[in-house]
């Protein structure tokens, strides 16, 4: 039987393709066999490979998850960054039906955002602006590239408004990311929250960017003025578990 998993963020260029094509016996496997059978056939990617996670039809799977050819597969090295040069980026956006979480590859309207979580009876409201900037780390950074496994990680912002609501009734989210070209100074990810309390309001901004940062399937690449880099996760790859639980405020 054959299984076809996209590769994203470095990935693909490890294996020398954006979709790999794997043989395999039986018509159901393991996440973890079939993973096992991709670090065989491409050894000079096996650590990325085995440290990657599996997406099943745009949901995360453990490794013991059972999945069979008709699935769609995704290996989601760590968000937020990855090895190598980019192997997928489709240059289409997209959006939910109400407006609130946005991909996009145009500059955003910061006030389109702040207008979508409005509402007459809520007394705080907060904007996270997250921009490109210009040195990090002594090397100076010309722009940040972003690249999205894109209908999953669009799910992936309307799960984090909806784990928001959960933990602070009443409390509204709306998320846009930037994808592709951020130039120095211009906004790669806009968050707006609204709720009728402040402290609510304070907590779920900051749970909002801790768990895009976690789960959502978004990569950045900072190109400086002497070479290029993607960035990985800020708990580094063999920390980061996007199936873990999520940041928890204070």
């Amino acid at each position: 039987m054959l299984y076809h998993v996209q590769c994203f963020a470095g990935l693909g260029e490890l294996i020398g393709q954006a979709v790999a094509t794997v043989e395999a016996h039986g018509s159901t496997i393991s996440v973890a066999e079939l993973k096992g059978i991709m670090a065989v056939r491409y050894p000079h990617a096996a650590q990325a490979i085995l440290r990657a996670f599996m997406a099943v039809n745009q949901q995360y799977a453990a490794d013991d998850h059972m999945i069979v050819p008709q699935d769609e597969l995704a290996l989601i090295p760590p968000v937020s960054g990855g090895d190598g040069t980019s192997a997928v980026s489709a240059e289409t956006g997209a959006r939910s039906n109400d407006d609130r979480f946005v991909l996009m590859y145009n500059s955003i309207a910061v006030e389109a955002v702040s207008s979508a979580v409005a509402h007459p009876d809520h007394g705080a409201a907060l904007l996270f602006i997250g921009t490109t900037r210009e040195h990090t780390n002594g090397k100076r950074t010309i722009q940040l590239d972003y690249e999205a496994y894109v209908p999953m990680a669009l799910k992936m912002l309307q799960s984090i408004g909806e784990e928001i609501a959960a933990r602070w009734p009443g409390t509204l989210t709306a998320i846009t990311h930037r994808l592709g070209t951020v130039p120095v100074g211009e906004a790669s990810v806009v968050i707006a929250v609204s709720s009728p309390h402040r402290a609510s309001c304070y907590d779920a901004s900051r749970y909002a960017i801790e768990r895009l940062k976690q789960r959502v399937p978004i990569w950045k690449k900072e190109i400086w003025e002497d070479g290029s880099k993607w960035v990985g996760h800020q708990l580094g790859a063999e920390l980061w578990n996007p199936m873990t639980e999520p940041y928890q405020p204070k």
